[in-house]
């Protein structure tokens, strides 16, 4: 987490991805989930939207508190049909259980409300870093698909992300590296690197990336 606080392209593109659904739905009922220190939701704040985080962790509770952020602790404190939107950003991956969290997150939702799920794709790129940091799996577009089918929710929008972070990946996982990124390679991919692959992206989406996003609609 603290290597990624060096990636200001990557993070201001994750919360673009995310502003620019909150303006087509019209709504400022947003839920951050797993939300952690407030990363995403801070950023989102300066753009002049508030967001509710859910966050289990008690330390981290609390530091979304002390910033004035709405803290729920579980989905089992959210009423049904609450939430226009909700995202979760490099969080599916850390639950055992995803097929059970999609169908809470959907009840979560109003109706045509929008989930945003964003997750490290290609489970042929699962390294020392995915297992240091709890991740169950990486995903697959088949896999997304079939978790939105099961909870009830319509495809809208389904691509990889960022090819040329692919290609790093697994040069990364084939040095078998020690699980710990270095903050400076991180600043220098993003500054230097993510902008190209960013580029290539409309080339790509359907094919590769290091990350996958799905947007389903209730």
């Amino acid at each position: 987490m603290e290597a990624m606080a060096e990636a200001v392209n990557y993070n201001r593109f994750l919360i673009n991805l995310i502003h620019n659904q909150v303006n087509n739905a019209k709504t400022d009922r947003i839920l951050d989930f797993g939300a952690g220190s407030g990363t995403y939701a801070k950023m989102l704040r300066v753009k002049g939207l508030e967001v509710d985080c859910l966050e289990p962790d008690k330390i981290l509770q609390s530091e979304l508190s002390n910033q004035h952020f709405k803290v729920i602790p579980s989905l089992a404190d959210i009423k049904p049909n609450t939430y226009h939107v909700i995202y979760a950003l490099n969080v599916f991956e850390h639950l055992e259980d995803d097929f059970a969290e999609i169908a809470k997150l959907t009840s979560a939702l109003r109706k045509k409300g929008k989930l945003i799920i964003y997750v490290p794709a290609f489970q042929v790129l699962f390294s020392e870093m995915d297992k240091k940091v709890g991740h169950y799996r990486r995903y697959r577009k088949k896999r997304l698909t079939e978790l939105a089918e099961i909870a009830g929710l319509k495809v809208e929008e389904l691509s990889y992300l960022d090819p040329i972070g692919f290609s790093a990946s697994f040069v990364y996982k084939l040095g078998k590296g020690s699980g710990v990124l270095n903050p400076k390679s991180v600043k220098i991919y993003d500054k230097y690197i993510f902008r190209v692959s960013k580029s290539i992206h409309p080339i790509s989406k359907n094919i590769l990336g290091k990350n996958a996003l799905m947007v389903g609609v209730k």
